[in-house]
């Protein structure tokens, strides 16, 4: 399927960041719901571009699973509008709008076989039974399940359930596809492979999707841009590279992959030249946060570096993660000895002033 890019269209998160996409697949614009007098989604604007796979990421309770089933139709908002393509759907049932739910419990009919189950939103809109069992074989094909045709959803394992609820979806040919936690019933390593199945189908269906998730890398590894949500609020949304490189806000910072706090004896690390290279205008002013990387700081020689004492190695597999006195945590191929004096490099820090990034940006 092939798309042609439509007009481009423009979104701004909490840090000021705008930025510029292709054409409209999806619009939000000041989207609330409110409940038990707080503020769930708190008026939030979002623009997903036709065929692009946006992330909603965040903790628990960040109203990323709600805004998802408002979009849906499946909550009402109390105000704000969501467009798909160029319809209004904002009072729309989840039945008439031109989008598909992908759930994190699958809801699949145990009763019923995989094709039987694939079919059944083609039945329930009466769809001529020819051409619902050509959609049927044609999404089950696209998600490696003909073999499983006739199986029932308890004789699978469940990445293949995982792949039921896709085909069921895509099946509807929906214009907008919504997938809340896909992944989070799966194990470690199953979860790796259903995500890229995922990626691969949304990328050759060219379909606009939006995925809820709280795995930051699960988000970082599919998306083509990331919301990153934060008390009913978008904080930032950005392309994956990006966001990580620059989080626009402290709370994203501290959410997405690790950082440290330069403070303490760790302030020593500073200097002009750090702060150059950080894009610091002006220097540091009281009340600055200074956040570090773990791949921006560098395990030196004593004699070329800051002295601080190795307090802890954790093994990540193919590196370690040193943890230096005053908390600073370094990613390294060859770990030192712990209770060793090292000399300590920093390369970059992100500073942080009213919780605004303000120095750091790439």
């Amino acid at each position: 399927m092939t798309t042609t890019p439509p007009a481009t269209v423009m979104a701004t998160d909490r840090g000021g960041n705008t930025t510029t996409t292709r054409g409209q697949g999806l619009q939000i614009r000041g989207l609330r719901k409110t409940l038990g007098g707080r503020d769930i989604v708190a008026g939030i604007d979002l623009d997903v571009a036709k065929g692009e796979l946006v992330s909603l990421l965040g903790p628990s309770g960040c109203g990323k699973t709600t805004t998802l089933r408002m979009v849906a139709g499946f909550l009402d908002a109390d105000s704000g509008s969501i467009r798909m393509g160029e319809a209004d759907v904002t009072a729309l049932g989840p039945e008439r709008r031109p989008s598909a739910m992908v759930f994190q419990n699958y809801a699949l009919w145990p009763h019923m076989t995989v094709q039987q189950n694939v079919a059944f939103p083609l039945r329930t809109r009466r769809v001529d039974r020819t051409v619902a069992d050509q959609r049927v074989d044609a999404a089950l094909q696209l998600v490696n399940l003909t073999h499983h045709a006739r199986s029932k959803p308890t004789a699978i394992s469940g990445g293949e359930q995982q792949r039921v609820a896709l085909a069921r979806a895509i099946v509807q040919e929906p214009d907008v596809l919504l997938l809340d936690e896909p992944l989070s019933n799966l194990d470690a390593k199953l979860r790796v492979e259903v995500r890229d199945e995922i990626r691969r189908i949304q990328q050759r269906l060219g379909i606009t999707t939006v995925i809820v998730t709280h795995d930051q890398d699960e988000a970082l590894s599919v998306s083509d841009r990331i919301a990153v949500m934060h008390d009913g609020r978008i904080e930032q949304v950005a392309a994956p590279a990006t966001l990580y490189a620059s989080p626009a806000t402290r709370f994203v910072a501290s959410f997405i992959g690790s950082t440290s706090a330069l403070d303490g004896s760790a302030r020593g690390l500073i200097d002009d030249a750090l702060l150059t290279r950080s894009d610091v205008d002006g220097g540091l002013r009281d009340g600055d946060e200074v956040l570090v990387r773990p791949e921006s700081v560098h395990i030196v020689a004593p004699t070329e570096g800051r002295l601080m004492r190795v307090e802890r190695v954790l093994m990540r597999g193919h590196f370690s993660e040193v943890v230096l006195d005053d908390g600073l945590h370094a990613f390294v191929g060859r770990p030192p000895e712990v209770g060793s004096v090292v000399g300590v490099r920093v390369d970059r820090v992100l500073v942080y002033r009213d919780g605004l990034l303000v120095g750091g940006a790439s």
